[in-house]
């Protein structure tokens, strides 16, 4: 297993190589950083530009720029921001901390949520239950994730308004006066401005995940060995634990490797409509100035934690079915 999980790391690696040299070049083929100091009334000197332009290494190609950048990460150097005195490196591991946060709890939220409400409408298949869930389902898969987080976003300022107190949180990731508060208070100041995010974002991958496990479910409940482990008098628990859960989550499992990607984008649109400090005000900065180094920089980290998430999906195969290795 381990030189499996070594040779899919050191596979990825070219990977990451060209998704950033693709957003490098798109980025940096979009725009001149340098416009809005170009286009100041009254104009810039010329000398101020030059040494804009030597800092942010403009006169070189793209090729040999995001060479220089490339080399730089190796050392955990992120390179120049457009904007002067921002170190890109830290505020990507600051506004990773916040992101993850965030990714993570939505995903663990929607995969219990997708799990719980998948099997029993599989088990009571047809019933009002099944029906429920399914047309919940399609719902929220109808619904943007945008639209989801403005409605729960007037929902909670109106049930502040009308109560007089602050229960739901509607902006930003932590209070003003975090800093101040007790460990203790800390926690639950983080826990309530994740509420509403957390909903926002996992209900979008709730509604797609609970039908890949109820489809799942069925076809190894109609399958042969699950039969006969019930001619053979074991208990409804037993056959649903043992025998067709493990195997109904691997599709799952699959399924939510794949969709990380797209979790993490939902998570701009949601940190957007919160007003979060995370990534995904990071990205739209780094694109409305023409950023490259800080949008190479976001792409590299979410890439990174794309192909970790797939090659945790692997290793996990082989935990769900004994019949699968990696040699």
């Amino acid at each position: 297993m381990l030189p499996y999980v070594v040779r899919r790391l050191f596979a990825a690696v070219p990977v990451l190589i060209v998704a950033s040299f693709i957003a490098y070049a798109l980025v940096a083929l979009s725009g001149d950083p340098l416009e809005p100091l170009k286009l100041r009334n009254p104009p810039a000197p010329q000398h101020t530009i030059d040494l804009e332009t030597a800092r942010l290494d403009l006169d070189d190609n793209i090729a040999v720029r995001y060479w220089h950048w490339l080399t730089g990460v190796l050392r955990g150097d992120f390179g120049e921001s457009v904007q002067s005195g921002y170190d890109i490196g830290a505020n990507l591991a600051r506004s990773a901390v916040v992101t993850l946060r965030l990714v993570v709890v939505a995903m663990l939220l929607a995969l219990v949520l997708a799990v719980i409400t998948g099997v029993m409408s599989a088990v009571r298949r047809y019933s009002r239950f099944d029906h429920t869930t399914t047309f919940l389902g399609f719902v929220f898969l109808a619904m943007p994730s945008f639209w989801i987080a403005i409605v729960l976003k007037d929902l909670a300022v109106r049930y502040n308004r009308a109560t007089g107190t602050t229960v739901f949180y509607t902006i930003g990731e932590k209070s003003q006066n975090y800093d101040s508060l007790s460990p203790l208070a800390k926690a639950g100041d983080l826990a309530g401005h994740l509420i509403l995010p957390t909903i926002a974002l996992a209900l979008i991958s709730y509604a797609a995940w609970s039908r890949y496990q109820r489809a799942s479910t069925l076809e190894v409940l109609d399958s042969d060995y699950v039969r006969l482990a019930r001619a053979k008098g074991l208990t409804r628990r037993r056959v649903l634990t043992r025998h067709v859960l493990r195997t109904a989550l691997i599709p799952l499992v699959t399924v939510t490797a794949l969709d990380i990607a797209a979790v993490l984008g939902g998570a701009v649109i949601t940190e957007t409509v919160f007003n979060w400090n995370g990534l995904g005000r990071m990205l739209l900065t780094g694109v409305g100035r023409a950023d490259t180094n800080a949008v190479a920089g976001w792409l590299l980290l979410t890439g990174i934690v794309v192909i970790v998430c797939n090659v945790i999906a692997d290793v996990l195969y082989a935990l769900l079915d004994p019949r699968i290795r990696h040699e």
